[in-house]
């Protein structure tokens, strides 16, 4: 797969890597802007064992 998107990126290597660089930085910013907030509820983490 990532060799499939470096041959797919245009450009000579420093501008690949660039490329590279922002669509990493764009996966991630969906992850934590879209998909970790729609996972956190179904996640066990908050369920507390300990009464108050």
């Amino acid at each position: 797969m990532y060799g499939w998107i470096w041959r797919h990126l245009p450009g000579p290597t420093p501008v690949r890597v660039v490329i590279a660089a922002v669509l990493v930085a764009a996966v991630l910013a969906a992850c934590f802007t879209w998909v970790y907030p729609a996972l956190a509820p179904l996640m066990p983490f908050n369920n507390t064992t300990v009464g108050e």
